[in-house]
């Protein structure tokens, strides 16, 4: 018989210390908050995240998160969600008969909306701030408890929340962990912090037909930033909603009673033929404005600019004019010169990595008539490359330029404001997990480039998430700031792509070794892609926009 443990030994710091053993994280992290500048939310033991309330029973290597590290401020994040959706209940009172619906981010904040009882005035949202304060105060336990996934599917029906239920029904587990706040009892995908008293930067603002949770950001994570919504992306975002409401699709569980019920490839032509609408009454704005010889593409990574692009030329061929695309980045500098970051990589996001003189020289020559001949950069020498490629504007061509800068004039500073015409791209994603859990558009597109990295550059998915938040960090820099000076916004999402992507996805996930800094965020995308159910891509047209990740595209992408 083993003689029972009484210690285990914990690294933290680069010093190992001896612990009782089972003592709870939140104790450790007590003695050592005063290390760090804000609170100690989630502990990653070894390789493995772990919650506040859990207890230390193996030897392992500690380290405390924030809110300035992703897992910290998601964890701060969804118990917030928990916390306003008590609060609401609370106000409501327990028999009322309604549903919150968490949507998407807006401004530094969730957008919500209240169905069922009542108009959401400002009595309202001050009567739940006022009450989420006191349960701040009181710090209340977030308790976790895990149940059979039948007893589940039970269990929110009985509360009203019908997405989730719908969601566990195709669930594979056979237990689910369900979160509670002095009784009040959710779902969440992912962790949550210890109690309410963690929770103590929040406002609620009226906004549209709902409201905003807002909250600090990772950047400060003490301070509550203004509120201050991006209205074209917003209006972009809620259309997106919108038609998906007009299918009958708001969650995932929705989607998958399309995918099982034989209608996955009329959803498919239906997605299709929107994009396509969309596409054209672009270029049509377009071509009704003569004046026009630039169109500027910019978005973030992986939003499927390039196809985009060709698939918006082709329409602008209808209208009679003759659009040539041209990339932004055959205008990179030589590789020698590419500005390098704070760790002394390239960093290929900035302006200063594009020659910004030359690219204005050649536009401006070419807008006066002139025949230029234009750069091809070629990535495996780093240089840009001369090879006959020439062109002249006549009267009906107009040039068609993508790039992660198109919406910032710095770029294009010689070219006449009339002379151009700018569109803004990302993919939105506007389904959500269920009426609680949205799924970032970040997660969409971070799971779009891995599978494009792995098939078109040879690049693992644990490369991709290793270099993502670099990539972030350039949008947030260089795209975000100049989104709303764009003429029109387009969304590159498509309601069913995840289902589709998940094929790919999943098998390079499952490659990242268990050890790698790299295995908890695979973990966490693996368990968000197990909710659907997939879709073969057999009836994806090839110039969808996600055959530009997938393959079979009939563009060169």
């Amino acid at each position: 018989m083993t003689e029972e443990r009484k210690t285990v030994t914990l690294e933290i710091l680069g010093e190992k210390k001896e612990y009782p053993y089972g003592i709870q994280y939140f104790e450790i992290a007590r003695e050592y908050q005063h290390t760090r500048e804000y609170p100690i939310l989630l502990v990653m033991a070894d390789n493995r995240l772990r919650e506040l309330h859990r207890r230390a029973k193996e030897d392992c290597k500690l380290t405390f998160l924030t809110m300035k590290d992703m897992a910290g401020y998601n964890a701060y994040r969804r118990s917030l969600c928990l916390m306003m959706l008590k609060a609401i209940h609370n106000v409501l009172g327990g028999e009322a008969e309604y549903q919150v619906r968490i949507h998407f981010a807006v401004s530094n904040g969730l957008y919500c909306t209240l169905q069922g009882v009542l108009e959401v005035t400002e009595e309202f949202l001050q009567q739940v701030k006022d009450y989420m304060g006191e349960l701040v105060k009181r710090k209340i336990p977030i308790e976790k408890r895990t149940m059979d996934t039948r007893d589940a599917i039970k269990l929110f029906h009985s509360h009203g929340m019908y997405d989730k239920e719908k969601l566990f029904l195709y669930r594979r587990s056979s237990k689910a962990n369900i979160y509670s706040m002095e009784g009040f009892e959710d779902y969440y995908y992912g962790y949550m912090v210890l109690d309410t008293s963690y929770l103590d930067k929040f406002d609620l603002k009226k906004y549209q037909d709902g409201f905003v949770l807002c909250m600090p950001t990772r950047k400060e994570p003490k301070l509550l930033p203004e509120f201050a919504p991006v209205e074209k992306l917003f209006h972009v975002q809620n259309g997106s909603l919108k038609w998906g409401d007009s299918l009958d699709i708001f969650s995932v569980g929705d989607l998958n009673d399309k995918v099982v019920s034989g209608h996955r490839k009329d959803l498919i032509m239906i997605q299709e033929a929107y994009h396509e609408k969309q596409i054209a009454r672009i270029a049509e704005t377009i071509a009704e404005q003569p004046e026009k010889k630039f169109v500027m593409i910019a978005g973030p990574s992986s939003s499927g600019k390039t196809t985009f692009s060709h698939r918006l030329s082709t329409q602008l061929s209808v209208y009679g004019l003759k659009p040539h695309p041209i990339p932004v980045d055959d205008y990179f500098v030589n590789r020698e010169q590419t500005p390098r970051d704070e760790n002394g990589n390239y960093n290929f996001e900035c302006l200063e990595a594009i020659d910004t003189r030359q690219f204005n020289e050649d536009m401006t020559r070419l807008l006066e008539g002139e025949r230029v001949e234009l750069p091809t950069f070629n990535f495996k020498t780093g240089k840009r490359e001369y090879k006959g490629n020439w062109k002249q504007l006549g009267k009906n061509d107009i040039l068609v330029i993508e790039g992660i800068h198109g919406l910032n004039d710095q770029l294009s500073y010689s070219l006449p404001r009339e002379s151009k015409f700018k569109i803004y791209i990302s993919a939105l994603t506007q389904l959500n997990v269920d009426e609680h859990n949205r799924i970032p558009t970040t997660d969409g597109r971070l799971i779009r480039r891995m599978v494009r990295d792995a098939r078109t550059r040879g690049i693992s998915a644990r490369e991709t998430i290793a270099m993502w938040p670099s990539v972030r960090r350039g949008e947030e820099n260089h795209i975000f700031p100049y989104q709303e000076s764009a003429d029109t916004m387009f969304n590159s999402a498509l309601i069913y792509e995840l289902a589709v992507l998940k094929i790919y996805a999943e098998p390079l996930l499952f490659g990242i070794d268990r050890e790698a800094p790299e295995y908890t965020e695979a973990k966490r995308l693996l368990k968000f892609l197990n909710y659907f159910v997939p879709i073969p891509p057999d009836h994806i047209p090839n110039n969808s926009l996600v055959r530009e990740f997938i393959g079979g595209s009939c563009f060169d992408v």
